[in-house]
């Protein structure tokens, strides 16, 4: 089906839907990062081993985002995208209704399960909806929802949960998701001229590639520095910087808000500059870490710091995917879906990577040493950024 088989109407009614799906899933993903305390308080565990519920989700997004795109490329999008968002909005279900932290875990491993793949088969419409030369800038907006949801849900989940109940920002993220999944099932187009099969193997030869295999290193040596701390953010300004439930939510909203810029300066960097300019920026996200944990719970330095973090916590993003879609459209162009679901996918071994990390040193030195442990990670990400370029020269994408 074209853009031109459903109205103009439709369409965008469509497009404010993926948005809208993006939303979502980022929702489900960050809730519990602004009320983890309260779920360590509840269940009785300890605060490294709540961190789990971030980093299970991320490890079996990571997992299965791949191994779903590529096992399933025979089958038709809107029948995946209805099995998908059927189990998405289960996981919601449980989430919200756990009343141990056995069972929470689980919901969580089964919302990471699917949240890749209900992405990546989401986007796959775009081409259908808009002309091409928006398709990008739709993509990238989907893509952002992310950023906007963590904005919105670690501040207001933290406000819910000390004013309610912890359970209140799960039900919010479960009413988003059944809205959003029953009218995503309702007006999606049903086939379309993307609707193409693809074998494992045409997708999986992308995975051969060593400067996609170095980009991915990159997404988890660089989002692995930043979440080591902002995995454990809440506790970190709670505990560390004496801040109350007040100001803790709304410095994660205005964390949030800067995040945003980051995308936009991600953007600017790889127009202007591409993949090498990521060893620069790593080297300055290592030394925004180091300085946090220099300076400790002086004010206003750390706070200062803390949104530097966040301004490059996006960063890298955008010169990541610009290459991972370069060498699928160049040299394995059945493999878009799997490139586009590299982000995400590399993103969330990241989060994992960097929250485990962080739950390692939070039950063993402390919450105080979380900045300069990123701060190691981070200069690996700038050595690999230099390795990707290097690759990249050697065997350039229009060969």
């Amino acid at each position: 089906m074209s853009s031109t088989s459903i109205s103009a109407g439709k369409a965008r009614l469509c497009v404010a839907l993926l948005v809208l799906l993006g939303f979502s899933l980022g929702c489900s993903e960050f809730v519990v990062i602004g009320i983890e305390s309260e779920l360590a308080a509840d269940f009785n565990v300890s605060l490294s081993t709540a961190g789990q519920l971030i980093s299970s989700f991320s490890l079996a997004y990571a997992v299965l985002t791949p191994l779903l795109t590529l096992s399933t490329g025979r089958f038709r999008r809107f029948q995946l995208l209805v099995a998908y968002a059927a189990i998405f909005c289960i996981g919601n279900i449980v989430s919200a209704l756990a009343q141990n932290f056995e069972v929470l875990l689980a919901a969580r491993i089964v919302l990471g399960s699917v949240s890749g793949a209900l992405l990546a088969v989401g986007v796959t419409f775009i081409p259908e909806l808009v002309d091409a030369k928006r398709s990008s800038i739709v993509l990238s907006i989907v893509y952002a929802a992310f950023s906007v949801a963590m904005i919105i849900v670690t501040s207001v989940g933290k406000i819910l949960a000390d004013t309610l109940d912890w359970h209140y920002a799960m039900y919010g993220t479960l009413v988003m998701a059944v809205a959003t999944c029953a009218a995503l099932i309702a007006l999606m187009p049903r086939t379309g001229a993307t609707d193409e099969p693809a074998t494992f193997g045409e997708q999986a030869r992308l995975l051969a590639e060593p400067c996609v295999i170095s980009g991915i290193l990159i997404f988890v040596f660089g989002v692995g520095s930043i979440y080591t701390l902002y995995g454990y953010i809440t506790p970190y300004l709670q505990d560390i910087l004496g801040m109350d439930t007040m100001q803790a939510s709304a410095t994660l909203m205005a964390y949030g808000a800067v995040t945003f810029f980051s995308n936009l300066l991600g953007g600017w960097i790889d127009s202007r500059f591409g993949i090498r300019a990521l060893v620069v920026t790593f080297i300055l996200q290592a030394a925004t870490l180091m300085g946090i944990y220099l300076v400790g719970p002086a004010m206003p330095e750390a706070i200062i710091l803390i949104f530097v973090m966040a301004l490059l916590m996006y960063s890298f993003s955008i010169s990541c995917i610009s290459l991972f879609m370069a060498v699928a459209r160049r040299r394995h162009p059945k493999a878009l879906t799997l490139a586009s679901s590299l982000e995400p996918m590399s993103f969330n071994v990241g989060i994992s990577f960097g929250t485990a990390v962080g739950g390692t040193v939070v039950s063993s030195a402390g919450l105080a040493q979380l900045g300069a442990v990123g701060a190691i990670l981070a200069l690996v990400a700038s050595a690999l950024s230099a390795i990707t370029y290097a690759l990249g020269r050697r065997t350039p994408l229009n060969s």
